[in-house]
């Protein structure tokens, strides 16, 4: 897995990919339409942010490459790969139970906010990506 050239794609129309924390300045791809969505990115060293029509999906500092992201109703999955360990945030189903799996190794359960945001940390290193998978209770 690499960072994310085009800043966004899909995989097979299946999946997201998107995030470049190669580069050192911000960078941004704006009205990326996917599923009948419009996505926005922007990415660069420090942060790597997504947006679904105007609301916030993900976030990661500092920047990372993500790829073969999937949201459904019952959670979210994706590979993600950085330089150095990253603090990501995630907008979910508020005030939901959720559990979170980091290459399949059950890292506990963890519940959302009001706003339905969720944050991790995650063990990354440069050219090794790691799959996280968050999976509602219930």
């Amino acid at each position: 897995m690499a960072v994310v050239e085009e800043l966004i794609r899909t995989d097979n129309n299946e999946a997201l990919s998107f995030g470049n924390y190669k580069l050192s300045s911000k960078s941004k791809a704006d009205n990326f339409e996917f599923g009948g969505d419009l996505y926005k990115v922007k990415t660069f060293k420090e942060i790597t942010k997504l947006e679904r029509n105007g609301m916030f999906v993900y976030e990661s500092v500092p920047g990372t490459a993500v790829n073969g992201l999937v949201v459904t109703d019952r959670g979210v999955a994706f590979e993600v790969e950085g330089p150095e360990d990253a603090q990501i945030t995630l907008e979910l189903e508020e005030q939901m139970e959720y559990k979170v799996l980091v290459d399949d190794v059950d890292a506990g359960q963890m519940k959302t906010n009001l706003g339905g945001k969720l944050s991790l940390s995650v063990e990354l290193s440069e050219g090794k990506p790691v799959s996280v998978r968050i999976e509602k209770i219930g």
